[in-house]
């Protein structure tokens, strides 16, 4: 029989193309994962792996067990998900969530947990959407919070699917004593916005092209906090979501922006462990968090 450990690392060479991306992705030392892999190799009884300069690359026939290793991995989680369902035990369920899901929403989650699943261990990180949905196709979470924005729809990857929590306005973000009353009045001013290449910064962009200017985007960051700060001070205007409005908002005035202006939340998972319970209940717990947080937003003004 073939080592489900070692189908696993030529799985995920074939995922992320290097054996020191796989160690450093399953925290192991690069030549355990050759070692392994060379194993894998005696194994199966033929050639899975050939030198590429410096690398090593999948052989057609690596590439057909690599296919085989994804078909076991799901049929393994997906039994996993009908043992639980069957007979609920202490889990783990890794999070991938953006900063301002994790400010808001997930304090709120965690104390649903606490009392409707204490059995349940809930371990998050905070990472752009881009990368949580990459990571949770590879296994690396079990469930994502992602966002997109009207025109800006993410693409959908055949093995996971999407719950939505709801959408969330986004605003223009000007200091308190700023004259500004729409979007077009702030053409001249300094804006800070999320970094180059996020859904977030390709649609703050195409709002003030819309209405009628390119930003002078003196400043980027993805921590949104910045953003408060330097807006607050009057340094920077910027277009915040909602969801950031946690703290003090004093010092700052928010503008509403004509037409479609929000971007919508939502969570995915795995198809193969939608139905796992303990996924289940994360992916509620985080409905409920938004369903409170979403009745105490922000008035324009």
């Amino acid at each position: 029989m073939w080592d489900l450990h070692r189908l696993r690392l030529l799985h995920e060479l074939s995922l992320r193309g290097t054996v020191t991306e796989v160690a450093r992705t399953l925290n192991y030392a690069p030549s355990s994962v050759s070692q392994q892999l060379a194993k894998l190799e005696e194994e199966v009884g033929v050639r899975l792996l050939e030198p590429d300069g410096r690398r090593l690359r999948l052989t057609p026939p690596g590439e057909l067990v690599a296919r085989h290793a994804a078909e076991v991995l799901d049929l393994e989680e997906r039994v996993r998900s009908r043992l639980a369902s069957a007979e609920p035990v202490g889990e783990t369920v890794r999070l991938a969530t953006l900063e301002t899901t994790a400010r808001a929403l997930l304090p709120h989650a965690l104390t649903r947990l606490r009392g409707s699943a204490p059995h349940l261990r809930l371990e998050a990180s905070v990472v752009p959407p881009e990368t949580g949905l990459a990571e949770l196709e590879t296994r690396g979470f079990d469930v994502a919070v992602a966002e997109q924005y009207p025109g800006h729809s993410r693409s959908h990857r055949a093995t996971l699917d999407r719950e939505p929590l709801g959408t969330d306005p986004v605003r223009l973000a000007v200091a308190a004593g700023s004259g500004v009353t729409g979007l077009a009045d702030a053409r001249d001013l300094p804006w800070v916005m999320e970094p180059a290449g996020t859904a977030a910064r390709q649609w703050a962009v195409q709002q003030c092209r819309a209405a009628g200017f390119e930003p002078d985007i003196r400043f980027d960051s993805a921590d949104l906090e910045i953003h408060v700060h330097l807006v607050r001070a009057g340094h920077a205007v910027s277009l915040l979501p909602d969801l950031v409005w946690t703290g003090n908002r004093d010092g700052v005035r928010l503008i509403g922006l004509a037409g479609p202006s929000h971007r919508e939340l939502f969570t995915s998972a795995r198809l193969v462990s939608a139905g796992h319970p303990a996924i289940a209940q994360v992916r509620g717990a985080l409905a409920d968090a938004f369903a409170v947080v979403g009745a105490g937003r922000p008035v324009s003004r």
